[in-house]
């Protein structure tokens, strides 16, 4: 833009004109990147962060170990716990039974998303790893269908449901507590740690699976072996529960905490909200995010489950694999993926959410077709080619999510919109996955479906990434900047300081 009279004119310029531009664009400048004290930049504890860090991704290694296991011991849980007969039915009343806890969760997603904004990120978190740990672990004491009949069933679905609605709060407030302990331009990287626990949960519990099959054989699982794996999530949720509680809350909380004790008296004698105004003021004024979120988390859900839960049953089901066979295929692609997964934090921590997620999406919707058509030709190389394809696609959103959903929310509703979006998507679309295509290969009789549904998946997800804005390296929205030292608060407070008068 030229000032008035400018040199290219022939004329002199006038310097009350150059002034008044000047000051306008000062202005303009300060009303995009206000000033900041030291005082409003949050300097992270680095160590403090791993405990965090550590802390979260136990818990998500724990929820995802317990849905895996499930997914893993399908076709034994369907004998075990459903009435003899035709073998299909059984899988299908199994997988049933695994989506019926998804049902609950955006019910546990309405009570502990609200209630970590209230109180606080770390109770919430301490009281959904109690309850999922202890769903797990009476699970895995269940008498069978053959000695309890009818009882089997329905304790199975009674101790699947708690599991869902302490997983309701889960999810939302463990990338929610890394994503506000993480400094602004690490929250990727910090936040794929996540994902490393849920790639750790589904890995042990393949391997665990795996080994037991092994050793004991399909009789043995069927007789005793299945529960082992059940039993053993009570002493990891103890030693989750103990990092928890170990930790303190999250500066953005700790800040939003002292914002509102420095409120009049009048508005402090104020009755506290309620969940259900809590959850009317999300709907009201968070549903236009809340839809974006719950399209995002569909597509990345569905591609997920498909790979990571459902890819062992299609094997052994669908291909004629054993299932140990199976299952080892899946653990070598989730150990790759384990591999990964933080190189795409980094990434998306320098080159932005938006490119990853769309480098996911749109591999899915490209590569879903040919890599199913590997796996079906059978052969070890093909199999293991046509898993990495849609793995490496996988990554892509498992590397970047976990940074993504938070930011899409403030910070006095971030952990319950988180939770009510993300879960009403997982309702939906995550543990109903294997039982959809399940149901679909059945009725079509085309055992490409799960291709077609990822394909499906990925162009909603590719849609929801265009109209995504780009948050890397930038505050959380109603939460001040957040950095790693001192010297990075010194000159992010020197980039912002007011331009010296003309």
């Amino acid at each position: 833009m030229a000032l008035p009279d400018s040199p290219s004119t022939g004329t002199a310029p006038d310097p009350g004109a150059v002034r008044r531009h000047r000051t306008l664009f000062r202005a303009a400048s300060r009303r995009r990147n206000p000033p900041l004290r030291r005082t409003d930049i949050t300097v992270t504890d680095e160590a403090m962060v791993r405990r965090a860090v550590k802390a979260a991704s136990l818990g998500n290694a724990m929820e995802w170990f317990d849905f895996g296991i499930y997914s893993y011991l399908a076709v034994t849980i369907g004998h075990v716990f459903f009435p003899p007969g035709n073998e299909t039915v059984q899988l299908l009343s199994s997988f049933a039974t695994f989506a019926a806890s998804f049902l609950v969760r955006p019910l546990g997603g309405m009570v502990f998303g609200p209630m970590g904004d209230r109180i606080g990120r770390k109770k919430v978190l301490a009281l959904t790893m109690i309850l999922m740990a202890a769903g797990t672990f009476c699970i895995g004491l269940i008498p069978s269908y053959a000695t309890i009949g009818f009882w089997a069933p329905v304790l199975l679905l009674l101790f699947r449901l708690v599991q869902g609605f302490s997983t309701g709060g889960e999810y939302g407030g463990a990338s929610t507590f890394i994503a506000e302990y993480a400094p602004d331009r690490r929250r990727g990287f910090w936040g794929s740690f996540l994902e490393l626990g849920t790639l750790a949960g589904y890995v042990a519990a393949a391997g665990l699976v795996t080994v037991l099959t092994v050793l004991l054989g399909d009789q043995g699982m069927e007789d005793w072996g299945w529960r082992v794996p059940f039993l053993v999530a009570g002493p990891i949720g103890f030693v989750g529960l103990y990092l928890r509680l170990r930790l303190d809350e999250t500066p953005a909380f700790k800040r939003l905490e002292e914002e509102s004790s420095h409120r009049s008296a009048a508005a402090s004698a104020h009755v506290e909200p309620s969940a259900t105004a809590d959850l009317k003021d999300i709907f009201r004024r968070q549903w236009p995010t809340l839809i974006l979120c719950i399209c995002l988390v569909g597509a990345y859900n569905i591609t997920d489950y498909m790979l990571l839960s459902y890819m062992p049953t299609y094997l052994s089901d669908e291909m004629g694999y054993s299932e140990t066979h199976g299952l080892l295929f899946l653990i070598g692609t989730m150990v790759v993926l384990m591999l990964l997964i933080n190189q795409v934090g980094r990434l998306n921590d320098r080159y932005g959410r938006k490119p990853l997620l769309m480098a996911g999406m749109l591999g899915f919707l490209v590569l879903s077709v040919p890599a199913f058509l590997l796996v079906k030709q059978g052969s070890f190389v093909a199999v293991g080619s046509g898993m990495l394809m849609l793995g490496l696609s996988l990554v892509c959103l498992l590397g970047t999510m976990s940074a993504a959903l938070p930011a899409l929310f403030p910070t006095p509703v971030r952990y319950g919109s988180l939770a009510v979006g993300y879960n009403l998507s997982a309702s939906l679309f995550g543990g109903t996955t294997p039982l959809v295509i399940t149901a679909l290969i059945s009725v079509t009789g085309s055992d490409m479906m799960p291709a077609y549904y990822s394909m499906a998946a990925a162009l909603v997800g590719v849609v929801s990434v265009a109209f995504m804005k780009e948050t890397a390296r930038r505050p959380l929205d109603g939460s001040p900047p957040s950095v790693s030292t001192p010297q990075e608060a010194a000159l992010l407070v020197e980039s912002r300081a007011p331009s010296p008068r003309f």
